[in-house]
């Protein structure tokens, strides 16, 4: 009998449109492996439409917010439905740049300098920059957000400027700006798959350049770093990926400045959309997209 395979895709976090995208490659690439497969939206009655169809595996092609911080995981952990990437806890520590950090930097990961800035808050901003060692250009972020939404590059001059398009968070993150090269890596399983280094003619790799062909970002794989580097980040990858505690695939991003890696985030549910960095490190890998996400659907699990 066929596995009954359903795609959660779509949702409403504001990766929503990635989030289809991704849907709809991993569909037609489970199709051309003979899996039974259905597509499900999980905006309304999501827990009634996942017990009308009684899937065997749920592939969570789901990103930021309640498809990626836990949520979700905790619905199929409780419905006893197997389903791939990480599990609750991973989930939400991963998608939480501020718990994530600290772990990091327990762990002797280099990650920028950061401080977490309430945006009602009565405190002098500059005054908190220079307390925590923070100096210009800094980078402001939401704290639980992917696909580089909300993220900003700002000078003193802009700042206060850019924090106000935030203004819908109660607290954001504000670190350090690391300039250098761009460096993901791929970690599938136990395995360290690959790094990638990114050269975007933007400020740094955002949603555009993330999305977009016309951006026009150049893709360098492997990353042009000495073996010994390029080990090395592998290396601290893999570990992030490990102390996380993240299942099945994980994408891991640096900024590569002065010959330090420093880790800005683990990404849980990376895309796998046909600009998607870990399909185009498993194919340089030798390995072909149906097949990636084929070996997605053999490691799904419950979690706990």
């Amino acid at each position: 009998m066929k596995k009954k395979i359903l795609i959660l895709m779509g949702g409403i976090s504001g990766e929503r449109n990635i989030s289809i995208m991704t849907g709809k490659a991993c569909y037609k690439a489970l199709k051309k492996k003979g899996y039974f497969v259905r597509t499900l939206d999980p905006k309304i009655n999501f827990i009634d439409q996942l017990r009308k169809k009684k899937p065997h595996i749920v592939f969570n092609a789901l990103h930021g917010r309640y498809g990626e911080d836990g949520f979700v995981q905790s619905i199929l952990e409780l419905e006893k439905i197997k389903y791939t990437h990480s599990g609750v806890l991973a989930s939400s520590i991963a998608i939480n740049k501020v718990v994530s950090k600290k772990i990091f930097i327990k762990n002797k990961i280099a990650t920028p300098n950061y401080l977490v800035y309430e945006l009602n808050s009565n405190k002098n901003l500059l005054t908190e920059l220079k307390k925590n060692k923070i100096n210009f250009p800094v980078v402001i972020k939401p704290i639980s957000e992917g696909s580089s939404l909300g993220v900003y590059i700002c000078t003193k001059k802009n700042l206060i400027k850019k924090i106000k398009l935030l203004k819908d968070y109660k607290e954001i993150l504000i670190e350090k700006f690391i300039p250098g090269r761009e460096i993901q890596v791929a970690i599938m399983g136990k395995s360290k798959l690959g790094a990638i280094e990114l050269k975007p003619r933007r400020k740094f790799y955002d949603y555009y350049a993330k999305y977009y062909k016309k951006s026009k970002t150049k893709h360098i794989m492997p990353a042009a770093l000495d073996q010994k580097k390029y080990n090395e980040v592998l290396n601290i990858a893999k570990k992030a990926h490990q102390i996380l505690g993240c299942k099945g695939i994980s994408r891991s991003d640096f900024r590569f400045y002065k010959n330090k890696f420093y880790l800005l985030e683990v990404n849980t549910q990376p895309g796998m959309t046909n600009l998607s960095l870990v399909p185009e490190i498993a194919q340089y890998k030798g390995i072909k997209f149906e097949d990636l996400v084929d070996w997605m659907i053999k490691d799904a699990s419950l979690k706990r």
